[in-house]
């Protein structure tokens, strides 16, 4: 039953077209509370400490993270973070990584790759943006009549890269260039990330926006 009522409340999932096998899981967050916790099969002591956190929505989105991973893995999977704050499985090596926001929760999951994704809602001002972390380049790039559409996919690409890379003092706006793109509903984006020590890494990476959403994605 638990699993049937998972598979009811699910978005998206999906095996990505990749070369890493990597798997994509989005949940709309629309149950209450008392809904997610029925659906979850959450450890207690995680439950314990979601039970702190005082903004209800944010409880809410973490709940629907949980309810994901039930519908994501087989087994009960215990869910942790690292002192960066990157999460981890500890009973699987699958490497994972997950977004949420007040209306949609996003798992991203690979077997022997690090990924990143990062998803947020077309309703907010991505204007601070472009002043905290973009290049003079990518700017100039930037479009007037889809300005903020634009920003919010800048964001979360810069976002799922530095999640995949999980440096510290990461700098976006120098560390973290992407391409010009042409917007369009999906698509594909190319980034570089340029290391302390000067290496510039090539990533590829991939959009989609819904339901007034942007979702980007990293594998490999």
């Amino acid at each position: 039953m638990l699993r049937y009522k998972a598979f009811m409340a699910l978005y998206l999932i999906k095996d990505l077209d990749d070369d890493y096998h990597s798997r994509l899981g989005v949940w709309k967050v629309t149950e209450t509370e008392s809904e997610l916790r029925s659906l979850t099969s959450i450890p207690s002591d995680e439950l314990e400490e979601i039970s702190y956190i005082k903004n209800e929505s944010l409880r809410r989105q973490k709940l629907a993270v949980r309810a994901l991973l039930d519908v994501l893995f087989e087994d009960k999977v215990y869910l942790s973070h690292h002192d960066n704050g990157k999460p981890y499985i500890e009973n699987s090596a699958t490497n994972i990584s997950i977004t949420h926001t007040d209306k949609y929760v996003a798992v991203l999951l690979n077997d022997t790759e690090e990924v990143g994704i990062d998803c947020e809602s077309l309703d907010r001002d991505f204007s601070a943006v472009e002043k905290k972390a973009l290049s003079e380049d990518e700017i100039d790039d930037l479009d007037d009549d889809r300005r903020n559409e634009q920003l919010a996919i800048y964001w979360c690409a810069k976002e799922a890269v530095y999640k995949k890379m999980s440096q510290y003092n990461v700098d976006f706006a120098e560390q973290i260039e992407v391409d010009e793109f042409n917007l369009r509903g999906k698509g594909e984006l190319e980034a570089s990330f340029i290391h302390k020590d000067g290496y510039e890494e090539d990533v590829n990476l991939r959009y989609m926006t819904f339901d007034r959403h942007v979702l980007v994605w990293v594998t490999g």
